[in-house]
């Protein structure tokens, strides 16, 4: 119990210093006291769960994440709801990158399986994207369908 006390204080803490909030504010937002929320932060007390959904929402992260996830632990501040971060890959010699376990296994992904590469070459955000080619036709229609073919074959 005390290693859950522990994350939930520290994210409490995170969560409100990201999001540039006073104790008082967050206090005001969820309909508690600010020493309530000084607690909640230092570890001494522990917010009931309709507060903890509370502050789930307040932050925009996930009941599970605000009351579990070690930062420490995973080597990343706590995450925004339905975010992930899973870690670093090498790019092989011939381009292929191994996908983590975890993000297979979240996703679903199969060998065969088609992703979509997207990219973003602007200076300030450079970045490159996978998407599950068949979410992707139907965020932007089957007309993409004609341009790419069925599996990236072009």
């Amino acid at each position: 119990m005390s290693n859950s006390r522990n994350n939930i204080a520290a994210n409490l803490r995170h969560l409100r210093s990201v999001n540039r909030l006073t104790q008082e504010e967050v206090a005001e937002k969820i309909g508690v006291s600010r020493q309530a929320v000084a607690k909640w932060e230092s570890g001494e007390t522990l917010p009931d769960i309709l507060n903890c959904e509370a502050l789930a929402e307040l932050y925009d992260v996930s009941l599970n994440d605000l009351v579990r996830y070690d930062s420490e632990a995973e080597g990343f501040p706590i995450p925004p709801k339905n975010k992930h971060i899973f870690g670093v890959v090498t790019l092989g010699e011939r381009g292929q990158v191994v996908l983590p376990k975890k993000a297979r296994d979240l996703f679903e992904l199969q060998p065969g399986d088609s992703l979509v590469v997207l990219g973003d070459s602007s200076p300030a955000a450079p970045g490159i994207a996978l998407v599950d080619s068949k979410s992707f036709l139907r965020m932007t229609g089957q007309a993409v369908e004609s341009i790419f073919g069925e599996k990236g074959e072009k």
